[in-house]
């Protein structure tokens, strides 16, 4: 009898779900604009992606990267501050590179958005007035003109992958565009902020510390209803609230 190879769930909801088949990731989107974004991005970025095996109009096959995540939200990470350090390297030279050729979103599209979930999060008793408050002003901060360079978009750390000190990868491409560098820089360190000045040393460039700290704020407030109506739990330990509360 033939072995059978074990399928892992790695993410499911209504509108996306990846799926693990022995050292294939199987990845299934409702939009496949978001599926043509991330093989474009890949194509284009100058850092390791994985290998695309096959793909059709919804369902895209990549091979699974050497290594391990290189950290995970609400879990202390078992990198080595090198390896974050590698990480920020390999994000300097994505922010280095021509941009994609396909627009990023508007500062006002930004700013409206997180208005609005300022105003969901108080309007469903959320969280606590005044911490809404104080980190939508810190998110104000974030909220400036930049010049636009090649970004990630979604840069968490797990979807940073690593082999010893050495980045292997870098997946999820599908919000990649032409944006803020500080927002990557930002997500990446998201939760981790014990090793912010790893990622710095690496990513080589002077850095306003407010505007990381503002979009930290901004992705927490954005996030939590997507979170909260997708079954998932911002109030873990570690995670989106606990963020914002640590933010002075």
């Amino acid at each position: 009898m033939m072995g059978v190879t074990e399928v892992e769930i790695v993410v499911a909801h209504q509108e996306r779900a990846t799926l693990r088949v022995g050292e294939v990731f199987l990845k299934v989107d409702a939009d496949p604009a978001r599926t043509n974004v991330e093989m474009a991005a890949m194509a284009l970025a100058p850092v390791p992606t994985p290998r695309v095996l096959w793909h059709n109009r919804l369902v895209l096959a990549l091979a699974a990267l050497p290594g391990s995540a290189l950290g995970r939200l609400g879990q202390l990470s078992t990198a080595s501050p090198r390896a974050w350090t590698a990480a920020g390297a390999a994000l300097r030279q994505l922010h280095d590179a021509p941009l994609p050729p396909w627009p990023g979103r508007e500062l006002e599209e930004i700013e409206t958005n997180l208005d609005r979930q300022c105003h969901w999060l108080l309007d469903n008793d959320v969280l606590p007035v005044d911490l809404i408050s104080r980190n939508h002003e810190i998110a104000r901060v974030a909220l400036r003109e930049w010049t636009p360079a090649f970004i990630h978009g979604d840069l968490q750390s797990n979807h940073v992958f690593v082999d010893g000190d050495v980045v292997t990868g870098v997946i999820d491409w599908s919000e990649a565009a032409p944006g803020d560098a500080l927002f990557d820089v930002a997500t990446l360190t998201f939760g981790h902020e014990e090793h912010l000045t790893d990622v710095l040393t690496g990513y080589d460039s002077s850095v306003d510390l407010a505007v990381i700290r503002g979009w930290w704020s901004f992705r927490s407030l954005s996030a939590i209803q997507w979170l909260v109506e997708h079954g998932f739990d911002p109030f873990a330990p570690g995670c989106e609230v606990d963020v914002l509360k640590a933010q002075k």
